[in-house]
C-alpha cells in the first residue's frame, strides 16, 4: 500500500486511495491532521504530534516546531537567522554549514526530525489500514529547490518509507480537483500553508496536467501571521510595563499559543480577547497579559 503524505510546516496528514477515491486518514480523537512537532520530555522520552504539542508550553526549549522551514538551508542564511529570533529551541551548525537542532543533550539533523513526523504518520496509517505501509508520495512546496527535495527524500528513507515521488503541492491540489473530470482548462492553484505560500498555473487536457509556471515564497504562511500577533502582544506589554517578554522562553511559547488561537477565532468573530495570567513579575508583583485584538488589526 502506498500513502500520500502532506508534510506540512505546522500540520501534516496522510491519505490513501480506497475504491478509486482518495480518503484522508483519520487520527485517533477524530482529527485529520497531526501537528508537525517533535519534543523530548523531562524523562528523556521522544514525543511527536499531539503528545509534543500538549507539553510545548512547559518545555519550549526542547520542543521543535516549523522544522520544514529550515530544511536544506545554510546555517548562516538570512532565513535561518530570522527563524532563530522567533523559535525557542537551540540550533547549531555542522561541518557542512547545515542546521542541526539541539534537543535536551542530543543533536539531530532536520532530516531526522522530519523522519520522526513521517514515522508517526506511517504508524497512524498502518493502524487505520491494519497493514504495513512501505511506500509513499510526499508533497513539497513548488518552490522547494533540489537540496530541499533531497532532504525530504532522505527523511522518508529514515522513516522506512520508499518515496515513490516528490510532488508539488499545487499540482497535487490540481490533480485532486481535476482527475477523472475530463477537463480542458487553465487553472491557477494557490496554497497558503503554515509556513509556505505557493502558486502554480496548470493547464489541464484530459489526463495531462502541465505546469506552465510556478512562483511563491517558502517563507510566508500562517506562522508569520502568528509572529505578527506575537510581536503586537509583546510590544503592547513592553509599552505598558517596560518588560521585554521575548527573553523568556516559556512566556514566548505561551504567547505563541494564545496568538494562534486569537488568529483562528478572528475568522468567525470580530474581536478576540488575549489573556495570559502570571506572565511576568514586575516591581509591584505579578503581571498578566490582558488585551483585545480586532479582526481589522489582524488584517
Amino acid at each position: 500500500k502506498a500513502i500520500g503524505i502532506d508534510l506540512g510546516t505546522t500540520n501534516s496528514c496522510a491519505a490513501v486511495i480506497e475504491n478509486n477515491q482518495p480518503k484522508i486518514i483519520m487520527y485517533k480523537g477524530g482529527n485529520y491532521t497531526i501537528p508537525s512537532l517533535f519534543a523530548i520530555d523531562e524523562s528523556g522520552k521522544t514525543l511527536v504530534g499531539y503528545d509534543a504539542k500538549k507539553q510545548a508550553l512547559a518545555n519550549p526549549a526542547n520542543t521543535v516546531l516549523g522544522a520544514k522551514r529550515l530544511l536544506g538551508r545554510n546555517f548562516h542564511s538570512k532565513a535561518v537567522e530570522k527563524i532563530r529570533q522567533v523559535f525557542t529551541y537551540d540550533m547549531v551548525e555542522d561541518d557542512a554549514g547545515d542546521v542541526l537542532i539541539k534537543v535536551k543533550d542530543k543533536v539531530f539533523t532536520l532530516e531526522q526530525i522530519s523522519a520522526e513526523i513521517l514515522r508517526k504518520i506511517k504508524e497512524v496509517a498502518e493502524e487505520y489500514l491494519k497493514d504495513d505501509v512501505t511506500h509513499a508520495v510526499i508533497t513539497v512546496p513548488a518552490y522547494f529547490n533540489d537540496r530541499q527535495r533531497q532532504a525530504v527524500r532522505k527523511a522518508g528513507l529514515l522513516a522506512d518509507l520508499k518515496v515513490l515521488r516528490i510532488l508539488n503541492e499545487p499540482t497535487a491540489a490540481a490533480l485532486a480537483y481535476g482527475l477523472g473530470r475530463n477537463l480542458r482548462q487553465c487553472l491557477v492553484v494557490y496554497d497558503l500553508g503554515g509556513g509556505t505560500f505557493d502558486i502554480s498555473v496548470i493547464d489541464i487536457h484530459d489526463k495531462v496536467f502541465e505546469v506552465i509556471a510556478t512562483g511563491g515564497d517558502t517563507f510566508l504562511g500562517g506562522v508569520d501571521f502568528d509572529d505578527r500577533v506575537m510581536g503586537h502582544i509583546m510590544e503592547s506589554f513592553q509599552d505598558k510595563h517596560g518588560i521585554d517578554l521575548s527573553l523568556d522562553r516559556v512566556a514566548v511559547q505561551r504567547i505563541r499559543d494564545v496568538a494562534e488561537r486569537a488568529k483562528i477565532n478572528l475568522s468567525s468573530t470580530l474581536n478576540a480577547q488575549i489573556q495570559i495570567p502570571f506572565v511576568a513579575r514586575g516591581p509591584k508583583g505579578i503581571l498578566n497579559v490582558d488585551q483585545n485584538l480586532t479582526r481589522e488589526e489582524l488584517q
